[in-house]
């Protein structure tokens, strides 16, 4: 049984996503809803949910408000939902830390396989092997990556471009190939997405922030 928390002020939308959510899963995601940000903050601190799906277009506080109260002590999945299609929206959204950008409108199976695919990674519901070089281990089955002995909190797309790069470790990964694999074929999104992650998955490294390289006018590289 997994837990959401649903931020929109829209009524139809809210009821949209609860229905198919409750439908599509046979009851095992709940979803609680707010209707503004104040509200939106006050539940994610009363109670343990396993995803927050956020708007930004929120009463009272806006939903880049609501995450970054949300972040400063939590690192539950946020994915916003938002009919701004805004780069420089993005850029913010995933600058503050969330997982994913749906836009408005959106296909519901697209973001119930999302969330579905987001709350089981962080559960480290799927087996996969691990990934180890120097003093850095990347375990995809329990979400957690450890730096000199130090276990590190990114975000799910921060998690993922590490894995993507630890699957091609010596190879240069180009920006376009990260999104591709990470948003999907048909997404047009602007490639300083992919310089922001990187930027705040260095920062989070510390130390073994100099094993992701930048590959001029290309890409990254993961070496030793």
């Amino acid at each position: 049984m997994y837990k959401v928390l649903l931020v929109e002020d829209d009524k139809d939308i809210r009821e949209l996503i609860c229905d198919y959510f409750h439908s599509k899963s046979d009851g095992a995601i709940t979803i609680d809803t707010a209707v503004d940000g104040q509200e939106g903050v006050e539940k994610a601190y009363e109670n343990s949910y396993d995803l927050l799906l956020l708007d930004i277009m929120l009463p009272e506080l806006n939903g880049f408000q609501v995450c970054k109260e949300v972040r400063a002590d939590n690192d539950v999945p946020i994915i916003f939902i938002t009919a701004r299609a805004q780069e420089s929206d993005m850029l913010r959204a995933y600058g503050l830390g969330c997982d994913d950008y749906v836009v408005k409108p959106f296909p519901l199976p697209v973001l119930y396989e999302k969330v579905n695919a987001l709350i089981k990674r962080s559960k480290g519901l799927v087996r996969l092997p691990q990934f180890y070089t120097n003093n850095l281990t990347l375990n995809p089955n329990n979400g957690k990556v450890v730096s000199f002995g130090e276990e590190l909190t990114l975000t799910s797309k921060e998690f993922s471009i590490l894995k993507l790069l630890f699957e091609n470790k010596g190879k240069i990964v180009t920006r376009d190939s990260i999104i591709r694999k990470l948003w999907g074929y048909d997404c047009d999104i602007d490639e300083r997405i992919i310089d922001t992650h990187i930027k705040n998955l260095r920062k989070a490294l510390k130390d073994n922030a100099k094993l992701i390289k930048t590959v001029r006018s290309r890409g990254y590289i993961l070496e030793e």
